[in-house]
């Protein structure tokens, strides 16, 4: 049961963090052509991949996680490279649902307001600085977490 939960939960990391790491590549490169019915188009694949993608992930790296610490015996907040790794992984979940998601459709919507060619260039691009901003914080955070999950630094070693 414990490999299980551990496959399960290293799944859901590359299916998250994959996602979420792809995403601002699509971004850049929408963002370069500076058309915006290819930004729109990008936009639109970002929000749909996330709901595809990184959403279920979350789900899914809380259960394969949390399940394997249960099944191995590791105190989930007296292990701190699992308490850090939790509280990294809430930070993100926050930076994406209460930043990123508004920033993500305030973006489409721009876009998709400039396809008639009156894009306003100015708020795109101060929406696209806060959400570069965020989605650091979104992206650095559950990789920080996955070093600590790997390394368990200060941590009992693995069953």
């Amino acid at each position: 049961m414990y490999e299980a939960s551990k496959l399960l939960h290293v799944f859901a990391v590359v299916l998250f963090l994959g996602n979420i790491t792809i995403g601002v590549f699509w971004k850049l490169f929408g963002d370069r052509t500076r058309d915006p019915r290819i930004i729109a188009h990008t936009m639109a694949g970002i929000i749909a991949t996330d709901r595809l993608f990184t959403n279920p992930g979350a789900i899914l790296i809380l259960v394969g996680g949390i399940s394997a610490a249960l099944v191995g015996h590791y105190p989930l907040m007296r292990t701190p490279w699992i308490a850090w790794s939790i509280g990294l992984f809430a930070l993100s979940g926050a930076a994406f649902g209460i930043r990123l998601v508004p920033l993500q459709r305030q973006l489409l919507a721009v876009a998709r307001a400039g396809v008639d060619g009156t894009m306003d260039w100015g708020r795109y691009d101060k929406l696209s600085a806060s959400w570069k901003l965020w989605g650091i914080v979104a992206l650095a955070a559950p990789l920080l977490a996955m070093v600590l999950m790997v390394l368990k630094p200060g941590g009992s070693p693995s069953p």
